[in-house]
């Protein structure tokens, strides 16, 4: 499955510096300085909106108070949908799409316990997986944005809060993105290198830094 990833466009010319706190019950919040163009869901290209919810006004700051609320069974449709919204276009680029698929490879392969929700106030930003692998390795998929909260340093924040905890945990990150995606380039400023491709993936995988090593700077 082509990972999920946040973070395109090919202004991707900064980075945001994010801070992130666990509470007890595995909610994370954040904020993020210095917002950039890459925030784009999946690395894909921006698509026209597919509900009314994206016709809403886009947040004044959305990396300015975001959290991660644990996923319950009934967020799966949520993220099916999201991945529908952000990667169609590219999906198609790559003949690839099919409705029913995309949507039932989310339900397939739904991991409740490792799925969170990004929320900004009150609102659906987003979703991301987080999971253990069988080699120790995390793997970081359906990792999406609504197309309202993109450019706005949410994305890069997220993903900044996430490779900090994999740095804590010294593992391996893993993931997956489309060829053609701009989301390589993120993550390839995050650490990431690429392990192996195909004609439709690329999969990158980035060691544990070590004293910040492998991060992009704050300056």
């Amino acid at each position: 499955m082509s990972t999920d990833a946040v973070a395109r466009s090919a202004g991707e010319n900064g980075t945001a510096a994010g801070t992130a706190e666990r509470a007890a019950d595995g909610t994370v919040t954040g904020t993020a300085t210095d917002r950039t163009a890459a925030d784009s869901a999946a690395g894909q290209t921006r698509r026209p909106a597919d509900s009314a919810a994206d016709h809403a006004p886009r947040p004044a700051d959305s990396a300015a108070g975001w959290s991660l609320r644990p996923a319950t069974p009934a967020d799966v449709e949520t993220v099916a949908e999201l991945k529908v919204a952000v990667m169609r276009a590219d999906l198609e680029r790559l003949g690839r799409y099919d409705d029913h698929r995309a949507r039932q490879r989310v339900r397939d392969g739904f991991s409740q316990k490792h799925t969170s929700l990004i929320t900004v106030g009150s609102d659906v930003a987003g979703s991301v997986t987080f999971r253990p692998a069988d080699d120790g390795s995390r793997v970081l998929e359906h990792f999406y944005l609504a197309h309202r909260h993109q450019g706005r340093g949410l994305g890069t924040a997220v993903l900044r809060s996430l490779l900090a905890r994999a740095d804590e945990e010294g593992v391996t990150t893993r993931l997956i993105v489309l060829q053609g995606s701009g989301a390589r380039r993120l993550y390839e400023r995050h650490g990431f290198t690429v392990e192996s491709e195909d004609p439709i993936d690329v999969f990158m995988i980035r060691p544990p830094a070590l004293s910040g090593a492998g991060l992009p700077s704050k300056g």
